[in-house]
């Protein structure tokens, strides 16, 4: 039997890019997935596994199918505003779920997991790139229960012997240049996909939450990184693993910081509408200012982005947008 990567959450947005990226690499895999939030026609490679973390039946039917060689984690709720609301929903997925997978894969003895983490791990921080020495402080529930894994990651590391690589995003955008897999979130919560409902006249406008921030404009300074660039290092930490090489924290962004107003700006430029705009009172949790450095995953693996342009990820997203919604 062929080992196989398993996907967890892989029919969501960024997990059914980096299945569809594995498969284009000669990766054979798995994409185990509740469907509560994914959609079953984005985990269109590979195997399909219907299955929840919570239960553990599912975990064993699943190790006893295949074979899996390691496993890439992308089942954790990711909305900051959400977890201020209910955090208690965001502990049982974040963390209790997390934990049944990795104990279901000591059981089957799987000891090789790729993360995703966020950088909602550091909180409020400096206006500055951050590098993965930042002390990690998180200012929502979200990044705290990101961070509870982070460290639970290692303490399994010098218990069990897992091998793991947490991968830090920052704001995760675009979409699958061959319009295949994309975003398909119901409710949408990020903001480009957002600013384009807008300009699709989906919406009648777009929210800024808030105009008050210690940044040139006063909105929200934030790093975007397209999915398929990702995927890519993803692959890239995976390959480590599998190599023998040791546990890795990397940051995954474009070393590139863009305000609310400049995605919007961005987005007027590549649709050709002007989009209506209206200016709201600040979210909870959101701080000022996140942009990371990469260079140490791109020292140590060799990552190499192929679509940093603010313009181009954009054009991804607005051409998956286009496709999939009437009216666009």
């Amino acid at each position: 039997m062929a080992e196989k990567i398993l996907v967890v959450g892989g029919a969501g947005y960024i997990g059914s890019q980096v299945n569809k990226h594995l498969n284009r690499n000669g990766f054979e895999t798995v994409v185990f997935d509740n469907l509560s939030t994914g959609f079953r026609r984005l985990a269109c490679y590979g195997d399909f596994f219907e299955g929840d973390l919570k239960n553990h039946e599912d975990l064993e039917k699943c190790f006893e199918k295949y074979k899996i060689a390691a496993v890439m984690d992308f089942a954790a709720f990711a909305s900051v505003g959400e977890s201020v609301k209910d955090p208690a929903r965001y502990y049982r997925n974040n963390v209790v779920n997390t934990i049944n997978l990795l104990d279901a894969m000591r059981e089957y003895g799987i000891k090789k997991l790729i993360f995703s983490s966020t950088c909602a791990t550091y909180g409020e921080v400096p206006p500055e790139l951050l590098r993965e020495t930042q002390p990690q402080n998180p200012v929502n529930p979200y990044g705290r229960t990101k961070l509870i894994m982070e460290m639970a990651m290692k303490d399994y590391s010098s218990a069990y012997g897992l091998k793991f690589a947490a991968l830090r995003y920052f704001n995760a955008a675009g979409a699958d240049p061959e319009c295949e897999v994309g975003e398909l979130h119901n409710p949408e919560t990020h903001l480009i996909p957002l600013v384009l409902d807008a300009a699709s006249g989906r919406r009648p406008c777009i929210s800024v939450f808030g105009n008050d921030y210690n940044t040139p404009d006063g909105t929200c300074i934030r790093d975007y990184i397209h999915t398929e660039d990702l995927a890519q290092a993803h692959r890239l930490a995976l390959q480590h693993l599998l190599s023998g090489g040791d546990n890795v924290i990397f940051n995954l962004g474009n070393g590139q910081g863009y305000s609310v107003l400049d995605i919007i700006k961005a987005a007027e430029k590549v649709t050709g509408i002007k989009i209506p705009v209206e200016m709201a009172g600040r979210r909870a949790g959101d701080p000022d200012f996140l942009v990371g450095s990469s260079e140490l995953i791109k020292n140590k693996l060799g990552w190499n982005p192929q679509y940093a342009r603010l313009e181009k990820i954009i054009e991804h997203a607005w051409a998956w947008h286009r496709k999939n919604y009437s009216g666009a």
